[in-house]
């Protein structure tokens, strides 16, 4: 039987450090609501995110429950924190900071993991050193050299580890005579993780970078004073997360514990990382990207929005979708079809925003969000069970 191994606070205080970079990344793509600005937004986070599953899955197998260890996590927040920072200007003078963060973050990744696996750490550490060393190579170079190193360095990330695997898991064939103990690949070195942990952390982890999209309301308004219109906006923004956070929270979270506490430990690794790395990735960057046109839009809500801001609020929510059914298909989780027909809608309200106001694309996006969990409870079965876990 599996042994129960819940969140810690110190991994709960680790979250919310790093999320402070997800509201880094939310101020510079709403200072830059362009294609460069949505690509430097997307390759920092992908970056980020890869050691942040790293680290969720770094202490469902080492806890931290050493002094040794929290002093350790502890440092890797103060590395993230180097990284956040330096987020605005992480392809401009905040370069170099922001890869020697990134550095250090790697460094004691890598020096924890080896309570638990020894130097067979080495598959997967030293492809995120030469990662993290590409990110700090670009802060010397300004233009095409700075973006060529960051793709270098999401290149290293998704192709470098499956070669590793698949070149540690051929080169160990043993003889007939000579069974070899010790494990070959990275998926056999992480295997074992405990399901409720994983889910539960990346649960709190959608809580809290929700929480950043209740924040961008309140920047939004600044010092506006709090009239009629502003505050219904308020509640329509409100209202569209709360709804994101029902798609996820209602049913599907259980549902993936249950699929996760079914699979075979050593199936695990593969699983987390297809759900809770490439599923998970947009999900987070889509409220980020909802959360920015939020900030953009709040105090202006009477007015035709400009393109940037009415693609962010529709296409933040679409990128979610987007994710949420790559989540869903991943863990066989269904149906699909009523969030897919979502996703199309939602794009469809971005003439609304630029057509009419912001608020009449608030509204229609509470509508169309709405009308698909009403459809869902309606037409499928079991669609109404009750928040578990972190929600």
């Amino acid at each position: 039987m599996e042994t129960e191994h819940r969140v810690s606070t110190l991994e709960l205080f680790f979250d919310l450090v790093f999320v402070f970079t997800i509201t880094q990344l939310t101020v510079l793509l709403a200072d830059d609501l362009t294609l460069r600005g949505a690509g430097q937004v997307v390759l920092i986070f992908t970056v980020l995110f890869w050691m942040y599953g790293g680290y969720a899955h770094l202490t469902n197998q080492v806890p931290p429950d050493r002094t040794v260890r929290r002093i350790l996590l502890m440092l890797a927040m103060g590395a993230f924190l180097v990284c956040a920072l330096a987020v605005p200007t992480a392809f401009g003078a905040g370069g170099i900071a922001f890869g020697l963060g990134y550095v250090f973050v790697v460094l004691v990744h890598s020096a924890l993991y080896t309570q638990a696996h020894g130097f067979g750490v080495l598959w997967f550490a030293l492809p995120n050193m030469l990662c993290a060393l590409s990110v700090l190579a670009a802060g010397f170079f300004d233009g095409p050299p700075a973006w060529g190193l960051w793709m270098l360095a999401l290149l290293i990330q998704f192709a470098v580890p499956q070669l590793v695997q698949r070149v540690a898991a051929s080169g160990a064939e043993p003889a007939e005579a000579e069974p070899v103990a010790a494990v070959t690949t990275v998926s056999d070195q992480l295997g074992g993780m405990s399901s409720g942990h994983l889910v539960e952390r990346h649960g709190l982890l959608l809580i809290i970078v929700f929480g950043e999209s209740v924040i961008a309301i309140g920047i939004g308004t600044g010092s506006l004073p709090l009239s009629v219109g502003i505050a219904g906006g308020a509640f329509l923004a409100l209202a569209v997360a709360s709804a994101l956070w029902w798609m996820y929270f209602v049913r599907d979270e259980g549902r993936a514990e249950e699929v996760f506490a079914e699979t075979p430990p050593e199936n695990r690794f593969k699983l987390a990382m297809l759900a809770y790395y490439y599923a998970f990735l947009p999900m987070l960057l889509g409220i980020a990207a909802f959360a920015a046109g939020v900030k953009k839009t709040i105090g202006h809500l009477g007015e035709h929005l400009h393109t940037g801001p009415a693609l962010a609020l529709a296409g933040g929510v679409a990128v979610y979708l987007a994710g949420d059914l790559a989540f869903r298909a991943v863990l066989g989780i269904g149906p699909a079809r009523f969030r897919a027909a979502a996703l199309v809608l939602v794009l469809a309200t971005v003439p609304v925003g630029t057509g009419a106001s912001g608020l009449w694309q608030l509204v229609a996006l509470v509508v169309v969000l709405l009308g698909t969990l009403a459809a869902e409870v309606r037409w499928t079965p079991g669609c109404t069970a009750t928040p578990t876990g972190s929600g």
